[in-house]
């Protein structure tokens, strides 16, 4: 018998796990100075190999506030592959150095109010005048279909981006008495979303958003993860997301985790080990 465990792949999109630490410094003062070069060499060679992976990105990340001081995010397809580094990272410096603070799991997935061929072709109709069947309407299709096919690639097979302030939080909808998301008819929270989705496209080029989904993986419904070159641009989506309905009245959010994205080397004098 094979002792590799099999694959446990989902029917769509990647795994998608957030893991924060705590870093007890007099943990790490027990080792001498050839044990600790040795700890930061097996955490790099780890790093490097994960990053070697099909289909699997990791950043590393310095945390901002006390909340931790260590992050990582990591992408990958198999939940044997996510689970093995999750264990690998957390003993990578030594027993008992790395001290987890938060985590999260979710899948990258695509939103379920997209806009589908068929509304989008009334749009050009009854909106836009221009008549089925006609070159117009055919080259507005297929411009249609590869923005579309670009925007699953991007949130259900993403590239992360290289930006360097990582925001992460996560966010469930309300399902209380006077404000229950999930009791509104689908055609209410398609519009409701698309207002939404309006507030984050004006921040095209100074935010990038990945949403992915967590339902039944975590204690949340959605983990977000907002990429950016400024603070201002993180702080000001999520402020202006505020006053939008689905946040307003239907939405709430759990702590906020910031990180700088760095490579290994800057990563270690950072954190002074």
């Amino acid at each position: 018998m094979d002792p590799t465990p099999a694959p446990l792949l989902p029917q769509d999109g990647w795994h998608c796990l957030h893991l924060f630490y705590r870093i007890e410094y007099g943990q790490w003062q027990l080792l001498n100075s050839a044990e600790q070069r040795e700890a930061k060499i097996a955490l790099s060679k780890l790093v490097q190999e994960t990053r070697a992976l099909e289909n699997t990105q990791l950043l590393t990340l310095s945390q901002v506030t006390p909340k931790a001081d260590l992050g990582f995010m990591l992408i990958t397809p198999d939940l044997q592959t996510a689970n093995r580094i999750e264990k690998q990272l957390t003993l990578s410096l030594g027993a008992d150095v790395l001290v987890p603070v938060y985590s999260y799991l979710s899948l990258t997935e695509e939103s379920e109010y997209i806009t589908t061929e068929e509304q989008y072709g009334e749009t050009l109709e009854t909106e836009q005048k221009v008549k089925r069947g006609t070159p117009e309407f055919e080259a507005a299709m297929q411009d249609f279909r590869e923005r579309m096919k670009k925007y699953r690639q991007d949130r259900v097979y993403p590239t992360l981006p290289d930006w360097p302030i990582v925001c992460f939080y996560n966010m469930t909808k309300r399902r209380g008495e006077a404000r229950n998301w999930y009791s509104l008819p689908y055609e209410e929270r398609r519009t409701l979303m698309g207002g939404h989705a309006r507030v984050g496209r004006q921040y095209a080029g100074k935010v990038k958003q990945l949403i992915t989904g967590s339902t039944g993986l975590d204690d949340a419904e959605w983990g977000v993860t907002l990429f950016a070159h400024d603070t201002f641009q993180i702080k000001a989506i999520v402020y202006q997301m505020r006053f939008d309905e689905v946040s307003a009245a239907y939405a709430d959010f759990g702590e906020f985790y910031i990180g700088i994205q760095l490579p290994l080397d800057e990563l270690f004098r950072r954190l002074q080990l």
